[in-house]
């Protein structure tokens, strides 16, 4: 009875107990607000609605505003809420587009670096027991040149920004790596939003009038007639792309010298 007892209080003891407690407190969070519909405030509609607010705010206190901004977009990301793409238009719109811009990089960096160093803390060895060698040859390549990779996977926009925090944290990759490629990869992207965010009120002008009379007669699903996605034009997608290309030329580079020596 004691001897069987002891291994039984030994695997309690190792389980990761704490770990699954907070990684359910944050998916307990993320449902929450999921559940309470606050994820869709981060929308084009309640910018528009709330324009003249937000811009008194901003005038009011534009440091404290920028602060505000940087920490909504830190929770949105780190809760892999929808509607960034929204908050860096945003950005551009109430801050300019380089206050705005460098605001939505900084918020989206640290939001982007929380998501992987919690997984790296809570996922991770549970993920390496269960892929074992598997993840371990894939986790060796992508070390030896963590910052070419990570750079070309922010860069190109074919890859969920969500995943692209997690992988690394699986492979072991370090966190100085991780943001470093995250800060410089998202800037492009994210300028380009910040740029058109700042241009917009051309655009509010000429569908608030539209929008105002709908939510006044009190109609249900009024919205304004814009996609954020069609500022990824097939144009900035290309150069994204390219500079991706441009981002492994070390790694080929290395790999083409590594054959040459033997």
């Amino acid at each position: 009875m004691t001897q069987n007892a002891a291994p039984d209080r030994a695997a309690r003891k190792s389980f990761p107990w704490k770990r699954l407690a907070i990684l359910g407190a944050i998916v307990a969070l993320a449902g929450l607000v999921f559940a309470t519909g606050w994820h869709r405030l981060l929308s084009f509609d309640t910018l528009v609605a709330r324009r003249a607010d937000l811009d008194s705010f901003v005038k009011a206190n534009f440091a404290g505003a920028v602060a505000a901004f940087i920490a909504l977009y830190v929770v949105a990301v780190a809760l892999s809420l929808p509607g960034a793409t929204v908050l860096t238009i945003a950005g551009g719109l109430l801050f300019g587009w380089l206050a705005g811009g460098i605001a939505a990089a900084v918020g989206a960096t640290l939001g982007a670096s929380a998501v992987f160093l919690i997984a790296r803390f809570l996922l991770r060895d549970l993920v390496q027991r269960r892929l074992g060698p598997r993840l371990k040859a894939i986790s060796d390549g992508f070390r030896e040149d963590a910052f070419s990779y990570l750079l070309f996977l922010r860069l190109v926009p074919a890859f969920p920004f969500f995943l692209v925090n997690i992988a690394p944290a699986f492979a072991g990759n370090g966190l100085g790596a991780f943001v470093a490629a995250t800060a410089i990869g998202i800037l492009p992207a994210t300028f380009a939003f910040a740029l058109f965010g700042d241009g917009l009120d051309s655009v509010i002008a000429g569908q608030r009038i539209t929008y105002d009379a709908c939510v006044a007669a009190g109609q249900t699903g009024c919205r304004i007639g814009f996609d954020p996605r069609a500022v990824l034009t097939p144009r900035l997608i290309a150069a994204l792309c390219g500079l991706g290309v441009v981002a492994l030329i070390p790694v080929a580079m290395k790999r083409w010298r590594r054959t040459r020596t033997h």
